[in-house]
């Protein structure tokens, strides 16, 4: 290995020039199922090969994806992840909880590039010894066969070409009229602030002659809903929030998370036709829907395929993809700047900030970055609004987008769910259906 930017593919790790090498197997089992499966495959006299180290977890529903992306760190070949079966859980709902997560985060391991040949789930049962036996013996004899796993190497690729959509502007002349709601609503006293778009950026008007502050202009990237919970606009008192249809989503996402009480909150859409950025071409939501008044009208948008960039990461390599996410997270200086921006990230304190236990390394490393954007994404599945602010805010140029863009694809694909588009919908992650199918699981 040339060193931690080395891209070199299939290079040996430090057990592979060992005699005799064997590969390292994690399996992270339900205690009530799984284990004890493994339990009778051992007092039934089964045999199977001794490469698997098995972590015992009280139910598939708290195997956490850090786990997976921990071993591959600390060098296994492959992992099991298994429980018990549908129906069949301890806690009742665990492991249908842990299907609908596995379903995602496969395919954001995907894009990404991991060896999905190393990664198996499986529903075990007490009773199947002879499974749980067959299934390893199974894992190890293809893990063997693949070779020992160095999980962030990758082969460099040119950058991607990716498809090119038309990015439309809109018609801003309706500044005058959102200056002269701002005006009315701080005059009548129904709203303390007015949260808005200025000249040099977020604005937060309080006086009813400071409302000629607000502009609406292609400029107006921002998603203000990222400032509705912070505490220094919280004591301003009742906020009034300008809002385009995409950003408006945002809105129902915090609402239906139970982060914001929107009686305590006016909220003012501007129909927009596009800001003449990538994320305007196609976009299905320029008229917002929720809003207490909107100011202009905007023609539907034309059809596209929204997920079209991801056929062309898709059609690369596994140890393409690899190569092209190394090359663009060894850019990230954890800033931080992405978590900052995006007003689905709540929580008070972020996971990347613990340290007891540590979850994610935080320094830059390769590791500690793939590490943290793995997790960053993840937390945002079923939130993202596709609104780019990430990607935007990034000073490294890292295309967080697709991340984002992925999950997303396979929300709407494998479960019918879009964000923030129906507020009456239950959030993605925290509820199931009996319907939901997970054909990768053994």
């Amino acid at each position: 290995m040339s060193g931690t930017n080395g891209f070199e593919p299939g290079v040996p790790n430090d057990r592979s020039s060992s005699l005799g090498w064997e590969p390292k197997i994690i399996a992270f089992v339900c205690n009530w199922c799984t284990y004890l499966g493994a339990d009778l495959a051992g007092t039934s006299r089964l045999e199977y090969p001794s490469n698997i180290r098995i972590l015992r977890l009280p139910c598939t529903g708290r195997i956490d994806f850090n786990l997976l992306v921990k071993a591959f760190e600390m060098k296994a070949d492959a992992i099991l992840v298994s429980g018990c079966h549908p129906g069949d859980c301890h806690y009742n709902a665990g492991n249908y909880h842990a299907r609908r997560r596995w379903t995602l985060f496969r395919d954001l391991l995907d894009l990404l590039g991991f060896d999905m040949r190393r990664i198996h789930f499986s529903w075990i049962s007490a009773a199947e010894g002879k499974k749980f036996a067959q299934i390893v013996n199974e894992i190890t004899d293809k893990t063997r066969e693949l070779g020992p796993y160095n999980v962030y190497q990758g082969k460099k690729v040119p950058y991607p070409t990716f498809p090119e959509s038309m990015m439309p502007l809109g018609d801003f002349s309706t500044e005058p009229e959102l200056r002269a709601t701002a005006r009315r609503l701080l005059s009548e006293g129904k709203v303390q602030v007015v949260i808005g778009w200025g000249a040099r950026g977020p604005v937060f008007v309080t006086k009813p002659e400071d409302a000629d502050k607000l502009v609406w202009n292609k400029d107006c990237l921002t998603n203000l809903a990222a400032y509705l919970k912070r505490k220094e606009i919280t004591v301003l008192g009742k906020a009034a929030i300008v809002v385009k249809g995409c950003d408006e989503r945002s809105l129902q996402v915090l609402q239906q998370e139970s982060q914001i009480e929107r009686e305590n909150l006016y909220v003012i859409g501007m129909a927009c036709e596009g800001l003449g950025v990538p994320k305007c071409a196609g976009c299905q939501v320029r008229q917002p829907r929720f809003a207490d008044e909107v100011i202009g009208e905007a023609k539907p948008a034309e059809e596209i395929d929204h997920y079209a960039a991801l056929d062309v990461l898709m059609a690369m390599q596994p140890e393409e993809r690899m190569g092209f996410w190394a090359e663009q997270f060894d850019r990230c200086v954890r800033c931080y700047a992405c978590r900052q921006v995006c007003p689905n990230c709540y929580c008070e304190q972020c996971i990347v900030d613990k340290n007891r236990p540590q979850e994610i390394p935080q320094s830059p490393t390769r590791e500690g970055n793939f590490a943290w954007q793995i997790a960053r994404a993840f937390h945002q599945v079923g939130r993202c609004v596709g609104c780019g602010e990430c990607t935007r805010a990034c000073p490294a140029g890292i295309d967080l987008w697709a991340l984002n863009l992925v999950l997303e694809r396979s929300a709407e694909k494998d479960f019918g769910y879009k964000a923030g588009m129906d507020g009456a919908a239950e959030p993605l992650i925290g509820s199931f259906s009996l319907k939901d199918q997970a054909e990768f699981i053994r």
